[in-house]
């Protein structure tokens, strides 16, 4: 597609904005001239890391359907536009002995996935409102290779896979590119717990710059329904879903989806 590289002018919305990813691509957007908003839990360190950064703040808990709808209005309200959303919050799973902790599956689900939908729907109207835009959504190779030492967030980030895809020929009609970045493992807090293993493996782990950029990217140039991989010495590559067998019809050709199944154009 056409590159939209941002500049001066735009607007963007990040939530887990004061974490490893939404830090580095808050000074990476701020270096463009762009407004970034930072949205995460309220706290002391959060609203420092933002005056940090010399970003906007703004609380938001993206399991609250409502909140999402009020902190874009707010955005809105407060810049005049939005212009992209990076739907970055997230969290890991348990990494108990059990063969299955309900309480911590649900809660990352709740977190990682419905907090992309809650915000991509609050995000629309002002995308479409700005005149067309851009939703990066951070999943993880976990959505395309699932963990089975965490099945919670395994099936939190393949919905969100799913979630971009299904969704991408829906909004394109309305100049909005929809996508999904995939890291694997990074040098964030969320890689605390097994930093060591990673260490002693001598194992790469990405930066958090390296999928910042990939961010920036997929909001400058990015392909609907496109999710993008990104690991140490490869750099951001869109991943290639392999297709499922088709319906044969009684006299063995290729049967064709009903109309009505078919996704909107894309143009």
């Amino acid at each position: 597609m056409t590159d939209t590289t941002p500049g001066p002018g735009s607007v963007a919305l990040i939530t887990g904005g004061t974490g490893g990813f939404g830090r580095a691509l808050a000074a990476t957007l701020r270096g463009r001239g762009v407004t970034a908003v930072l949205a995460d839990l309220d706290s002391d360190r959060a609203r420092a890391t933002a005056a940090d950064l010399g970003c906007p703040f703004v609380a938001l808990d993206v399991t609250d359907r409502a909140a999402n709808r009020a902190v874009v209005e707010q955005v809105e309200g407060e810049h005049g536009r939005l212009d992209a959303v990076f739907l970055n919050a997230g969290i890991a799973g348990s990494t108990s002995d059990q063969l299955l902790d309900m309480d911590s599956f649900l809660r990352v689900v709740d977190v990682d996935l419905f907090g992309v939908v809650y915000g991509a729907e609050a995000a629309i109207p002002a995308l479409q409102r700005a005149g067309g835009g851009a939703i990066v959504v951070t999943a993880s190779l976990a959505g395309l290779s699932p963990m089975a030492t965490d099945p919670g967030y395994s099936v939190a980030k393949g919905g969100v896979v799913a979630f971009v895809r299904s969704m991408a020929p829906r909004l394109a009609g309305a100049g909005i590119t929809i996508t999904a970045i995939c890291p694997g493992f990074a040098d964030t807090a969320i890689i605390d717990p097994i930093r060591a293993q990673f260490e002693q493996a001598g194992f790469p782990v990405l930066t958090a710059q390296e999928v910042a950029d990939a961010m920036l990217a997929a909001w400058a140039s990015g392909e609907p329904g496109a999710a993008y991989v990104v690991q140490p010495g490869v750099g951001a590559v869109p991943y290639r879903f392999k297709g499922v067998p088709s319906a044969k019809t009684a006299a063995g050709e290729t049967a064709v989806v009903p109309e009505a199944l078919r996704p909107p154009s894309m143009g």
